[in-house]
């Protein structure tokens, strides 16, 4: 069923095939740096970059800007006490801001951290505190078609592994993402929550549920875990966040808005930790970066997120692009999860080793042949690790339709015909930090 109807439009452009060609050149193949308005459709995030509801724009009109006190924040923290459950609350500008303010609360030098996966400025915070990112995703979560309901779980095991190497003083957090963004958007279900929890407290841990897609996660949750079948979507998301200690949360995804994000917790110490770290980092505790008008359409956004109405059409739309792409006989890693369509650039040029980074290739063909703009995360995103050569077509929310969604079939279609003439590339310039080196690395095209 279709929930919506467009109040607003855009006109788009597709250059043509020389332009495209000339500015993946000049952006040194990295398609970060191409100009927006060079781009067609855009799946590089669905972080920020989706539409806003009628009631939203209308909240802005009510946004405070007031430095300390702001009516905004109340509307905020109310609305995140009843859609999360969590009474103290720290804005922030957006979700890698809530990272730094939380994370740099908590870790110090030495430190451990295991986490089903971390994306890459999760695990960029991870290190700039001096501690070790750990992933622990369960067994198959890597097998991209395995037909595991939940390949986003949190491995408990792997994680045990972990502290008896380093001692269990040794890690004072432990990290649950859902969905499992770097593996490929997958679902975490609320019994494997609820042993992270109980492993947590074995181990005297703060527990923190990234959540910035934790609606579209509760969605699967009642489609997959038995137990929740007959609950609304907004009764599952409370009862999974309600096992953490504190969330860290980018309004961009699940909270519908173009930028923001928060800390949220349940426990007082953490806040007043946390809340001298945002002052420092981010602003006022009550305005923490933000302007008092996203605030307010933030506070409206996570209300909406939690409706059935807009998370089934939000994964319908999903999945009609995996299954389009699944029906072409394109390589793609299934079930498709919440927010994206991820390709596997493995299978599309085997030819070419790690090194030259199939996965960037991937997106570079893609770009040059339909102006579709993905991001790679694979071996250029995440260097040194054992993850698939995957490419994410992440879906902007509220935004796209049928016939972006079928330029996008072709373009992909194009790309895997002509998979066996393409060469790879290698790093010509790569900045210091090796974790965010996909963002601003320059890349050139392997001569053979």
């Amino acid at each position: 069923m279709v929930a919506y109807k467009s109040k607003a439009v855009e006109r788009i452009r597709l250059p043509g095939r020389d332009e495209r060609e000339r500015a993946l050149e000049e952006a040194g193949y990295n398609v970060f740096a191409l100009a927006a308005d060079d781009v067609y459709i855009d799946l590089l995030t669905d972080s920020g970059t989706g539409a806003m509801s009628d009631e939203q724009w209308a909240a802005l009109h009510r946004g405070d800007e007031s430095y300390a006190g702001s009516p905004s924040f109340e509307r905020l923290e109310s609305a995140v006490a009843d859609v999360m459950g969590f009474p103290y609350v720290i804005p922030a500008h957006q979700g890698r801001g809530a990272e730094n303010v939380l994370y740099g609360s908590i870790l110090s030098e030495g430190d451990v951290v295991p986490n089903n996966t971390h994306f890459d400025t999760t695990r960029a915070h991870v290190a700039n505190q001096g501690a070790e990112a750990v992933d622990c995703p369960i067994e198959g979560a890597h097998d991209l078609s395995a037909a595991e309901s939940f390949k986003g779980n949190f491995s408990v095991e792997r994680a045990r592994e972990a502290v008896s190497e380093v001692g269990a003083e040794n890690v004072p957090l432990v990290i649950s993402t859902i969905t499992n963004n770097s593996t490929a958007g997958q679902p975490v279900s609320i019994e494997n929550t609820r042993r992270v929890r109980a492993f947590a407290d074995e181990i005297d841990a703060t527990f923190v549920i990234d959540a910035c897609r934790f609606a579209e996660n509760a969605f699967f949750v009642r489609e997959r875990e038995d137990e929740y079948a007959e609950m609304s979507v907004a009764d599952i998301a409370r009862e999974q966040l309600e096992y953490a200690d504190a969330v860290v949360m980018s309004g961009k995804k699940d909270g519908l808005a173009n930028t923001g994000g928060f800390v949220a917790t349940r426990d007082e110490a953490l806040f007043e930790r946390c809340k001298s770290r945002a002052i420092l980092y981010e602003g006022f505790p009550t305005y923490g970066g933000m302007a008092g008008r996203d605030i307010e359409a933030m506070a409206v956004g996570l209300r909406e997120a939690v409706t059935d109405a807009y998370i089934e059409d939000r994964i319908e739309q999903v999945r009609t692009l995996g299954s389009m792409l699944e029906e072409a006989d394109i390589p793609t890693y299934t079930p498709v999860g919440g927010h994206a369509v991820y390709l596997d650039a493995g299978s599309f040029y085997p030819h070419l080793d790690s090194s030259e980074f199939p996965g960037q290739v991937l997106v570079c063909e893609l770009y040059r042949e339909g102006g579709v703009r993905g991001v790679e995360l694979g071996s250029f995103a995440f260097p040194d690790s054992d993850r698939p050569e995957l490419v994410r077509l992440a879906i902007p929310r509220r935004t796209y339709h049928q016939e972006h969604f079928e330029h996008v079939l072709e373009t992909v279609k194009r790309a895997y015909e002509n998979r066996d003439t393409v060469d790879g590339l290698r790093l010509a310039t790569e900045p210091e930090i090796p974790e965010l080196r996909h963002f601003t690395a320059e890349l050139e095209p392997v001569s053979r």
